[in-house]
């Protein structure tokens, strides 16, 4: 019988607006396996675009790592589900979905209320709402999101976070949530009430959990 210990931790490497870049790709890929990463985060603009797929989630398949990925602006939610269908059973979609690894429960939301796949607001609720669903008794808890919440530090750099966002912090208290969207803030960590906002916009996180 093989028992699992549920207090080993799981590292994690976060990683948003890819924007296509296959050279970053592989570099996090060699690192995840250098790091024996056990989970990547991909937090939307995987893509630039949609112009191409080719190289942006295939490397850390090859490196085995276990891949989860949300919408951007730069990608529907469907080319998601393709990307996430395409890798299976090592990809998923967690775009209003969840994740479960040991006593970690890891769900999300993407998408923002600019560009061409902006998601209204009370949608990105929404999705968190039916992710959290199925992971609310989990001992840890990740939440992903492409967007900051409102009242954040990251809205210094221009643009206003979600209220929808700030309101699942609030409602759902994941231990951490990783954000993208804004390049500007890259590598920005705060607490919001007891929840690590981290920004991963082009600027990797690696953290245990």
């Amino acid at each position: 019988m093989t028992v699992v210990n549920k207090n080993k931790k799981t590292k994690i490497l976060a990683i948003g607006d890819i924007h296509g870049d296959t050279g970053l790709v592989k570099k996090l890929a060699d690192k995840a396996e250098r790091e024996n990463i056990d989970i990547i985060i991909l937090a939307g603009d995987i893509t630039f675009a949609e112009m191409s797929l080719k190289g942006l989630v295939g490397p850390f398949i090859k490196a085995k790592k276990d891949v989860l990925l949300i919408p951007g602006n730069h990608e529907s939610i469907s080319t998601i589900s393709f990307l996430s269908e395409m890798y299976k059973p090592h990809a998923k979609n967690i775009h209003g979905y969840s994740f479960v690894k040991g006593n970690l429960g890891i769900f999300g939301s993407g998408g923002t209320d600019m560009g061409i796949h902006w998601i209204p607001d009370s949608e990105i609720f929404e999705n968190l709402k039916q992710g959290h669903k199925s992971i609310k008794g989990a001992e840890k808890k990740v939440m992903v999101t492409h967007m900051h919440p409102a009242g954040s530090k990251a809205e210094e750099f221009g643009f206003k976070g979600s209220k929808a966002i700030s309101k699942a912090v609030y409602e759902f208290k994941p231990d951490v949530l990783i954000t993208a969207h804004m390049h500007e803030a890259a590598g920005l960590e705060e607490n919001f009430g007891k929840t690590k906002v981290i920004n991963v916009s082009r600027k990797e996180k690696v953290f245990e959990i």
